[in-house]
């Protein structure tokens, strides 16, 4: 690609969003993409801004841990409190390789991984009493095998972890924990906070060597993992093969052009949007904690670990791209665990599927993946579940279950109810904290429905393609024209008076919205933007409203209204980059006939709120939604409306960007002229005929292809309206 001096792997900085702006911040994690084995150091519990961690407590293998100490007899003091001061000046941290300075103990730990095995490396200072400490992080078994070996498994929530451990020096001693403080030796220890502390004598210099092969089958799986990807005591061999396995998966997007910042938040953000889902299958099986067995796989591999309420909007038809099958494989998944738990989950981890958030997105991942032309999956049994779903769950934030009274008034009027103000909650299965979040539950399960129609019609269900369209216009029944805004309902079907689009609600809005206000959600209508517009009076009053969310104020000092809304972060006006409701809405200018805005506000999104340091992340990162939102820009397209087969088009930040569909054909974006001030779009082309709309399809990239867009530093305002 011309201008790439480093390998994509090169510009991938961890750390960048290690410090939140308000809440989660990341932690630089060394894994393969979508790997079962995910290593990250133990940093100082309580410290939630990983880069801010003044101490090192130990690094994890499964669900137990490993800490080299020297100096100490291990005796003294519970196994958790041997930690270690380190220095971000010298460690190194990159998305295959690990190495830090512990000072305490003046050891250098060195860590790298494969799909289901880690291999560290402690390089020891002089000591007749150098010790590395083996322990469960909660409960679970651990035995010495032989001087070499030890095995055993930890249990996290409730799964067991299995794990094989080889060492490449014999163990000269070792004394026993159980809960966490010294027992009499014992070479099988059972319970919570179990483990050993291994004794060496150490000359300067010297490297012990540890490899930990994985399993959530058995110990002998774990075993066989270990034997199929590190047979010998070869570190540098493993290390780079990660690095190589990461260059190639980096390159299903090549770049050229940009600043060196922007090739690091690119390679960076595309780095967390392959650390989800994560592929838990072994060598053709997997075991699943949704029925508790193990499973021959059926032609696809076993994933879990998503946030759909993050992940549908970009990051899987990101990685839709570059890898339909795995995409196929995760549906395959969705689907196993909606058999086994009769929902189609919204965060479905390993131990169970958390009921987080709120609407029925696993039916607009499965939409837009079918609707883009793949369809080898069991459709008929996808179409099933979301419908179950549809017609037969609660749609109250942050719970599973059967239909309670206000989702039977959301059935016949078409909202979900909200509480007067004042008004007591009667209603037993409301969530105490998490409250009705009735204007976003309405809008989000519109949306949803209107996947379900579209999979309705491509199926030739018309009865119930005409419903569920039916259904998604319930937007409409929210919209008071009055205010000019979303706005709650009360069980009779009158306004809540008294709202407040920008303050109502209470904390995060959620009496009434989800973590972000009325300003963001009132254009929460991805499937009808058309209809959207004419409710608000057409064209000019539609991007009017959108110039007003950019610079619309917090009544008050903004503490205050982050006090409230501490998911809003990167905020521009009421727009909070920093949430994922908001993604979709810089490029609705596209559809108010005014795209030079969307190409002007992109833009200023990825310069302000995006970085390549500690503070590089303006919102909680969400398992990679955050940063598939920067890859999609600044590439210069993006999915407004998952279920569509369509990209609109924003401002690239590349003179030229390669997307390797499927790792086969590839579609090239060419911005010429591109620059800081060359942002706007005067004209542009797809494979080979002029583009005179501000978006095109999925069926115009899926062979391969190219789009031209020819930048200049004005708007062009005759383009793309």
């Amino acid at each position: 690609m011309g201008s790439m001096v480093k390998d994509p792997v090169d510009y991938v900085n961890p750390y960048i969003g290690s410090i939140g702006h308000l809440l989660t911040a990341t932690s630089p994690v060394v894994m393969l993409p979508h790997s079962m084995a995910q290593v990250s150091p133990i940093f100082t519990p309580g410290i939630t801004d990983t880069y801010l961690a003044d101490k090192i407590y130990g690094f994890p293998i499964g669900a137990c841990a490993v800490m080299p100490v020297v100096g100490s007899n291990c005796k003294e003091t519970h196994v958790s409190k041997y930690a270690s001061g380190f220095d971000h000046d010298f460690e190194t941290a990159t998305p295959y390789y690990y190495s830090v300075l512990l000072e305490d103990y003046d050891i250098t730990t060195e860590y790298t991984v494969s799909y289901h095995s880690i291999y560290y490396r402690f390089i020891f200072p002089a000591s007749d009493n150098a010790n590395i400490l083996v322990y469960t992080l909660d409960s679970g078994e651990l035995e010495v095998v032989n001087p070499n070996v030890i095995r055993g498994y930890g249990i996290l929530k409730g799964v067991k972890c299995y794990l094989h451990m080889e060492f490449s020096k014999p163990i000269r001693e070792y004394i026993t924990y159980e809960e966490g403080i010294v027992k009499p030796r014992a070479v099988k220890v059972e319970g919570r906070e179990v483990g050993f502390s291994i004794g060496y004598e150490i000359s300067e210099g010297e490297c012990i060597e540890l490899k930990v092969g994985l399993s959530y089958i058995n110990t002998d799986q774990a075993y066989q993992n270990l034997m199929n990807e590190m047979t010998g005591w070869e570190f540098t061999d493993i290390k780079n093969k990660a690095r190589d396995i990461w260059n190639r998966a980096f390159r299903s997007i090549e770049v050229k052009g940009g600043t060196e910042k922007q090739r690091t938040i690119f390679y960076t953000a595309l780095y967390r949007t392959m650390t989800r889902m994560v592929n838990v299958t072994e060598y053709g099986r997997y075991y699943s904690n949704y029925d508790k067995e193990v499973h021959d796989c059926q032609g696809y591999d076993f994933y879990v670990n998503d946030g759909i309420w993050d992940t549908y909007r970009c990051m899987h038809p990101l990685q839709l791209l570059i890898d339909s099958k795995r995409q196929l494989d995760m549906i395959q998944s969705y689907l196993h665990i909606y058999e086994n738990t009769g929902w189609l989950p919204t965060f479905p981890h390993l131990d169970r599927d958390y009921d987080i958030m709120i609407g029925n997105h696993a039916a607009a991942f499965i939409t837009d993946v079918y609707m883009k032309g793949y369809k080898n999956f069991d459709v008929e049994k996808a179409y099933e579940a979301m419908k179950k779903n549809a017609m037969e769950c609660t749609k109250l934030p942050w719970r599973k279950g059967p239909l309670t009274e206000l989702d039977r008034i959301y059935l016949e009027k078409g909202f979900f109810p909200a509480l007067d103000k004042g008004e007591k909650e009667t209603v037993e299965e409301v969530h105490p904290f998490e409250r009705r979040q009735s204007v976003s539950v309405t809008l989000e399960w519109c949306y949803d429905e209107w996947c379900i129609a579209q999979m309705a019609k491509a199926l030739n269900k018309q009865e119930d393609y005409e419903y569920f369209m039916k259904r998604a216009q319930n937007y409409k029944n929210l919209y008071n024209k009055e205010i000019g805004f979303m706005a709650p309902k009360n069980v009779e079907g009158n306004w809540v008076e008294d709202f407040d689009p920008k303050l109502g609600g209470g904390l995060g809005g959620r009496d009434y919205t989800t973590e972000c206000n009325s300003w963001v959600y009132t254009f929460h209508v991805q499937h009808d933007i058309e209809g959207l517009i004419q409710l608000m009076g057409g064209k000019k009053k539609f991007a009017e409203k959108l110039d007003a969310l950019f610079t619309e104020q917090y009544d008050g000092a903004k503490y205050r209204f982050l006090g409230q809304f501490p998911d809003s972060t990167g905020l521009i006006g009421q727009y909070a980059h920093g949430n994922e409701p908001s993604f979709h809405i810089p490029y609705l200018y596209n559809y108010a006939g005014q795209p030079w805005k969307t190409q002007r506000l992109v833009r200023k999104i990825m310069d302000i709120w995006y970085g390549d340091g500690p503070l590089g992340i303006c919102g909680d990162e969400d398992g990679g939604a955050m940063s598939a939102w920067f890859v999609f820009s600044a590439m210069g397209f993006y999915p407004v409306c998952p279920g569509k087969p369509v990209y609109d088009i924003g401002s690239p930040i590349f003179e030229e960007v390669r997307i390797h569909m499927d790792y086969d054909k590839i579609f090239t974006i060419k911005a010429v002229n591109v620059s800081n001030k060359n942002k706007y779009i005067q004209a542009a082309e797809i494979n080979g005929k002029p583009l005179d709309k501000p978006w095109f399809t999925h069926e115009d990239m899926v062979d391969g292809g190219m789009l031209i867009l020819y930048m200049g530093p004005k708007p062009n305002k005759l383009w793309g309206i």
